[in-house]
């Protein structure tokens, strides 16, 4: 009993530590990423600099002992995994799938296999094997290339909100991969076995494999898909949900060890389930089978960053960093043949698919990361063969933890050159002047800026027609554009904008909110929408759309129902106005709206802080650069856009 205490009282000191240094963690990533570098890898840095190797904050236990905090960030990895198989949306994308996860698999694995046994003499484990011996082992650390990071590229997705048809079809090659890659690790082990020990091929182990991989998928797809959509059903806080369905990811592990444990005490074959794979498909089921689609998604995403800072932060500190120095030249050689059979896979693949030439160029990028699955495969290697298992773990970590460090930011930036990241930029500080830019000369929008010059706004127009075409208005600058180049938007001043509108071809008016978004952070970007079918990549980037067709529809509709506000809205009743206010005032921090002295005709509509707009109430307090959206007399406007800028 007092063992049993001392165990579990161990346990809990090095689960609080670990993580009163996930906090740490994930303050430290984000310095990374304000250098341009993802998340994970600041995760990881800090992993590995509070890890046993370094500062020994984390100790060598922990990673035995927090075993059941990595399983349980690996199934939540898995469901957000499955999530992004939503085969509606990869319908079109199912051939670029297909075509670039064989030449990745057949490319690295024929390739790699090629390479390292050519360099079996320069290889000190593999110097004194036989020919047949050397070949089976490149196979085994050929296969183990193979394997890639569903964690690392789900983490950097969720990161940059990156969506569109070249990360589909990453997540989609990753996913498949990694599955592919267990069936080909066991034959390549049992090919292994046979030629080093002499023993006959093994063909029952990869008929068991077989057999487990079936069982994997139906119980994934039906057992634990049918329960993940009972838990999303279920009339409880989120909170709540979000602990039961990281419990059900856990028992897929727990599952998983148990029946390896009976099956080898009852029968002396380990048999078992693969969890990854049954998660993988549970969160499949319920995105594509059930109405929880939307529900799993979201809750995935509030619970995704503390999950994701666990899981990398632990990953670092379990990374045998001592063994670089050792083996840091075959390692890097192993690193060179691995990304260099993947380049020339991505460029096969994507040919055979179709897929555009800038996909092809960066194709091999999202899937130089490894982690659990390629560490796992490893260890199997050094349980099963003793003599050189070891000195082959050792290298093969070594290129797990340079791929961990140059994987994560290949693929962001491959995400950002093809422009299919949802990342905004940081909004820039307020100076004190309202300032708008619209693109595009014509009527409507020189009446917009009259209207905007008569609330107060600072308002320019961008155009890229030529100056003799244009009658200029005498007091709204005009700039004329080329192009909409980063040089261009840099001339204007852009970035000062409070609002841009555009108003030209849906084409041009998308290049201009994607500068707009990524590079400035505009808070507010304005659309005015020509086809309705363009839609979808606005409101991914939180554009407001005025759409021609619909807009003076709506406006009667709000007549009809809403008289009063919607006279509000266009300005027409006499005396008054709505108008949002940036809090500047710093005696106004900390002051509950119940305690404003606001004047009577002066309410309160809505509060937007930190680019999100919450739900405000008599003891919502203020904060310094909240922005507070107001109605009332427009005297009375003036007077507290005065005591609140102050």
């Amino acid at each position: 009993m007092k063992e049993l205490f001392l165990d579990n009282k161990e346990l809990f000191v090095v689960l609080f530590g670990f993580l009163v240094i996930t906090i740490s963690s994930n303050k430290i990533a984000h310095v990374f990423q304000k250098i341009h570098l993802p998340l994970i890898t600041g995760m990881i840095f800090t992993g590995i600099l509070c890890g046993p190797y370094l500062l020994n904050l984390i100790p060598l236990s922990a990673k035995t002992q927090l075993h059941f905090v990595n399983e349980t960030a690996l199934a939540f990895i898995a469901f957000a995994a499955g999530t992004e198989l939503y085969v509606r949306e990869l319908r079109s994308r199912i051939k670029s799938i297909k075509w670039n996860t064989i030449s990745q698999l057949v490319i690295t694995f024929f390739l790699g296999t090629g390479f390292v046994y050519l360099l079996a003499d320069q290889i000190p484990y593999m110097v004194e094997m036989s020919a047949a011996a050397k070949v089976t082992v490149a196979m085994l650390t050929a296969a183990i290339f193979v394997a890639r990071s569903p964690a690392s590229a789900i983490a950097v997705v969720a990161e940059l909100r990156a969506k569109g048809p070249f990360v589909q079809m990453a997540l989609g090659v990753t996913v498949v991969a990694d599955f592919l890659v267990i069936v080909l690790f066991s034959i390549c082990l049992s090919l292994a076995q046979s030629f080093i020990f002499g023993t006959a091929f093994n063909v029952v182990s990869v008929l068991v494999l077989l057999v487990e991989l079936s069982l994997s998928f139906v119980v994934g797809f039906y057992l634990y898909g049918l329960l993940l959509a009972s838990l999303l059903s279920l009339k409880v806080r989120r909170l709540y949900k979000i602990v039961l369905v990281l419990l059900l990811g856990y028992s897929a592990y727990w599952g998983h060890d148990e029946i390896r444990h009976y099956s080898q005490e009852w029968f002396n074959l380990s048999f078992t389930l693969e969890p990854l794979l049954v998660c993988i498909l549970a969160s499949f089921y319920v995105t594509n089978r059930t109405k929880y689609r939307a529900e799993i998604i979201k809750l995935l995403h509030d619970a995704g960053l503390p999950v994701y800072v666990c899981f990398f932060t632990l990953t670092g500190a379990s990374l045998a960093v001592d063994v670089l120095p050792d083996v840091i030249d075959i390692a890097l050689i192993f690193l060179a043949i691995r990304i260099g059979t993947m380049v020339i896979g991505g460029y096969v693949g994507g040919f055979m698919a179709g897929d555009p030439v800038k996909f092809n160029r960066y194709g091999w990028m999202p899937y130089i990361t490894q982690a659990g699955v390629a560490l796992g495969l490893t260890t199997i290697v050094a349980r099963e063969f003793p003599d050189w298992g070891e000195s082959f773990s050792t290298v093969i970590i070594a290129v797990i933890i340079l791929n961990q460090f140059i994987g994560p930011p290949l693929f962001k930036f491959a995400i950002f050159r093809l422009g299919e990241d949802n990342l905004k930029a940081q909004e820039p500080e307020f100076d004190g002047t309202r300032d708008a830019l619209i693109f595009g000369f014509e009527s409507q929008s020189i009446a917009l800026a009259y209207e905007l010059k008569k609330h107060g706004w600072n308002v320019e127009i961008a155009t890229i027609k030529k100056m003799e075409k244009i009658d200029e208005p005498e007091d709204i600058p005009i700039h004329y554009i080329e192009s909409f180049s980063q040089a261009e938007f840099e001339k204007m001043k852009a970035e000062k904008a409070e609002a841009i509108i555009a108003m030209l071809s849906d084409q041009q008016n998308l290049e201009i909110c994607k500068k707009a978004y990524h590079d400035f952070g505009t808070r507010d970007l304005i659309v005015r929408l020509n086809a309705r079918f363009n839609s979808k990549e606005f409101i991914e980037m939180g554009v407001k759309i005025v759409e021609p067709t619909t807009a003076i529809v709506h406006l009667l509709d709000q007549f009809v129902r809403s008289p009063q506000a919607a006279s509000l809205l266009l300005g027409t009743e006499e005396g008054k106005d709505t108008r949002d206010i940036r809090i500047r005032n710093k005696d106004l921090q900390g002051l509950a709206l119940r305690d404003l002295r606001l004047p009577p005709a002066v309410i309160i509509l809505s509060i937007r802080r930190g680019g999100h707009s919450i739900i405000s109430h008599g003891y919502t307090r203020l904060r310094l650069d909240d922005l507070v959206t107001m109605v009332g007399a427009t005297d009375d406007l003036d007077e507290v856009q005065l005591r609140f800028s102050g």
